[in-house]
């Protein structure tokens, strides 16, 4: 029933894509925003008491209405419910419209457009970007937002709470950067366990999506940049999803503080890496054909993990 549930939920996404602005994740937000109203007063044990109680609010219900289905052996309503969840909690094409609308303007030539795309999609200053750098910005975006829109909600989906682990999963994940990444909330202690829990619950899927993208891609180089080069991000999970992506695609993303083996200058900016004393990540540097190659490596490892599913489900049902 896993293997079906997640296949339907990715056909009916295909086929209505569930927009990053809907109703349900709206009200999400806003509960959150709440949450942080009442519980922020200056110490990490509210941010702590306020996480739970999201994942009271919103993960409980899930289980308990799963719980009743399985146990009352309602086996087609505990699928639809299983399939509506994941359709909820999955985000293949959430952002897919703008990075190929990015991916349609630079082939077009057409920087400015790009620009005003990658402003609006990750909410940064792009004024005077030139094309690899549009181009390496919109490559780690896709990478990070794939996974964590949908192989980290593959996996979790997996362990025995079903659908609580999926949601419990992807409003984790909203949390940490809700509470942690906008201007007001910067190195405030409110946001400090959402998160270490966000990081303790990727740990494993972002090195599950890591060998992924070794397996489909160029499996030496990605391992060889993963082993040498993921430390060098100020994140480790993104550090992994960067290093590994990026060397099983041939690209070489990041900063060059970033994708050197050892911290560059502070004048970094005016050092030609090639020149300088470090060993640098294979690979070229981020242009248009990148984004193409993105999307051929993200698919083939969607279908590497749907092949997986498939063997475990058939696995698990000639073993019953």
């Amino acid at each position: 029933m896993t293997f079906l549930s997640i296949l339907c939920a990715l056909l009916i996404e295909q086929l209505k894509p569930l927009r990053a602005d809907n109703a349900i994740y709206a009200e999400i937000k806003r509960l959150a925003t709440r949450m942080e109203a009442w519980f922020n007063a200056g110490d990490p044990l509210y941010g702590r008491m306020a996480w739970f109680a999201m994942m009271a609010v919103l993960v409980l219900p899930i289980g308990i209405i799963y719980a009743v289905m399985i146990h009352y052996d309602l086996i087609f309503a505990a699928f639809a419910w299983n399939v509506l969840v994941v359709y909820l909690t999955l985000g293949f094409r959430h952002y897919s419209h703008y990075f190929t609308s990015i991916q349609i303007a630079l082939n077009a030539g057409d920087e400015n457009t790009a620009r005003s795309l990658l402003a609006e999609w990750t909410k940064t200053d792009t004024v005077g970007m030139e094309t690899s750098e549009i181009a390496r910005i919109a490559v780690e975006k896709a990478l990070i937002t794939t996974h964590r829109n949908v192989f980290g909600v593959f996996f979790w989906f997996l362990m025995p709470l079903g659908p609580a682990a999926a949601v419990l999963y992807r409003v984790s994940e909203y949390l940490a950067r809700a509470w942690n990444e906008p201007e007001h909330m910067r190195n405030e202690a409110f946001g400090q366990f959402a998160a270490k829990a966000f990081y303790w619950l990727d740990w494993i899927p972002v090195r599950l999506t890591a060998v992924a993208f070794a397996v489909v891609g160029n499996f030496e180089d990605a391992i060889y940049a993963w082993r040498n080069f993921a430390r060098r991000w100020s994140s480790e999970s993104v550090g992994i999803l960067m290093a590994s992506g990026g060397g099983a695609m041939g690209v070489r993303l990041g900063t060059p503080n970033e994708n050197a083996a050892r911290p560059l200058p502070a004048d970094a900016a005016t050092v030609d890496i090639s020149e300088a004393d470090t060993d640098v990540l294979p690979g070229e540097e981020p242009n248009v054909r990148s984004l193409q190659s993105t999307v051929g490596l993200v698919w083939r490892a969607l279908l590497l993990w749907m092949m997986l599913l498939l063997l475990l489900s058939g696995a698990a049902w000639f073993g019953a």
